[in-house]
């Protein structure tokens, strides 16, 4: 009995593996009898070239390259005939089962699964380029595999300086020709439309200056204003400290009202030593709510100097304070501006974080180096500023 069972499963076994040997040497058959044309019909080249017939490497290649010859026609066939140009984005990390999804769900092809076995036999899913394309529901997926392995990609870098105005980098995103900076000014000033951690606590209606961070920044030629400026928040959160929050708190501060203070601070400092000094005086003044008296301030409120195409008027005189007349002038109106006057730095954030601990409430400029000198009373002030301009 057990030898006619042995007997038994041996002759089951020499069967099943005939039944294989003849199935793959059908298929064997049935793909190496096909033209290239047939063959090409489910390849496509890494150079986009379709002549290109890709001939399978190994067992996988061979039963994956029998499927989709059985769905050729789900290959070859458009899912559309409309010629309408669409815009597909794939973004940085997505694999092919992702970007076969959304193409799906777009109705660019017919089966997710088909398109991303089709990448995989052509050695095309690892090849995915990040980036923006244009698309058509008339291209069947052997020419959306070939246009996804190239985006259109045009890019431009900018650099924004601290201490920079919402206007200025609106100007230098025209001149790039990254975007309308117009249209990018309108965003800002509106202030609406955009949500993140940092604007939690910016005054309602409140426009986007000081969030605009500095720095240097790769855009697509079809960024929008959201996207820029979402990068620039992402960017300030990652580089500001971690215990941000808590730290305005100690200062009696608002993550908002850092920002004011600390763009004020970009605007007077010279030296990045003083940074923490400077921040100190200005903390003090609030503290004994005194007039802020920070000429960047009026300079702001003054806006754009035809005479010398600049956003910002150097030297002002004591005349022309008193006659501007806008709530960013802290020689009127004691306290903090209304919002930010430019775009601060991380240097500048950290002095007001961690300014210095002094009894400072007075400093001008001394020097050709932009160094200053800082005083605790008003008459110590006055010598120093006697000193200073009689050594011009």
């Amino acid at each position: 009995m057990i030898i006619l069972r042995t007997i038994f499963r041996t002759v089951v076994f020499v069967v099943a593996i005939g039944a294989i040997v003849v199935i793959l040497g059908t298929g064997y058959w049935a793909v190496t009898s096909q033209n290239d044309k047939t063959i090409a019909s489910i390849s496509v080249g890494k150079a986009g070239d379709a002549s290109v017939v890709h001939s399978p490497q190994n067992l996988e290649e061979f039963v994956l390259g029998l499927y989709l010859q059985s769905k050729a026609d789900v290959i070859n066939l458009p899912i559309s005939n409309d010629p309408s140009a669409v815009a597909f984005t794939v973004e940085v990390g997505d694999n092919a089962r992702v970007v076969a999804s959304r193409l799906a769900e777009l109705g660019f092809i017919k089966d997710a699964t088909v398109f991303r076995l089709f990448l995989q036999y052509n050695g095309m899913d690892s090849s995915l380029e990040a980036g923006d394309y244009e698309l058509r529901r008339n291209m069947n997926m052997r020419q959306i595999a070939q246009a996804l392995q190239k985006a259109n990609f045009e890019e431009v870098a900018l650099t924004i300086p601290e201490g920079w105005r919402a206007e200025q980098v609106a100007e230098l995103l025209t001149q790039t020709g990254a975007m309308d900076g117009n249209f990018f000014l309108g965003v800002v000033r509106q202030g609406g439309g955009l949500e993140h951690p940092l604007l939690a606590d910016r005054p309602a209606g409140a426009s986007l200056e000081g969030y605009l961070f500095p720095d240097t920044y790769r855009l697509s030629l079809k960024s929008k204003p959201e996207d820029l400026i979402k990068r620039m928040l992402d960017t300030m959160s990652a580089k500001i400290p971690a215990d941000t929050m808590p730290l305005a708190k100690e200062q009696g501060l608002t993550f908002y009202e850092v920002l004011i203070l600390a763009s004020i601070v970009e605007r007077e400092a010279v030296l990045p030593a003083e940074r923490p000094t400077i921040a100190s005086v200005y903390l003090n003044r609030l503290n004994k709510k005194m007039h802020l008296q920070a000429d960047p301030t009026v300079q702001y409120a003054m806006g754009y100097q035809a005479a010398t195409r600049q956003w910002w008027k150097t030297p002002v005189t004591l005349g022309e304070y008193s006659g501007v007349n806008s709530p960013y002038n802290t020689y009127i109106f004691k306290g903090l501006p209304p919002g930010p006057i430019a775009s601060p730095g991380v240097a500048s954030i950290n002095a007001v974080l961690h300014p210095e601990q002094t009894d400072y409430f007075f400093f001008m400029a001394c020097g050709a180096q932009g160094a200053h000198v800082f005083a605790k009373d008003y008459e110590t002030h006055q010598v120093n500023v006697a000193q200073c301009q009689g050594g011009k």
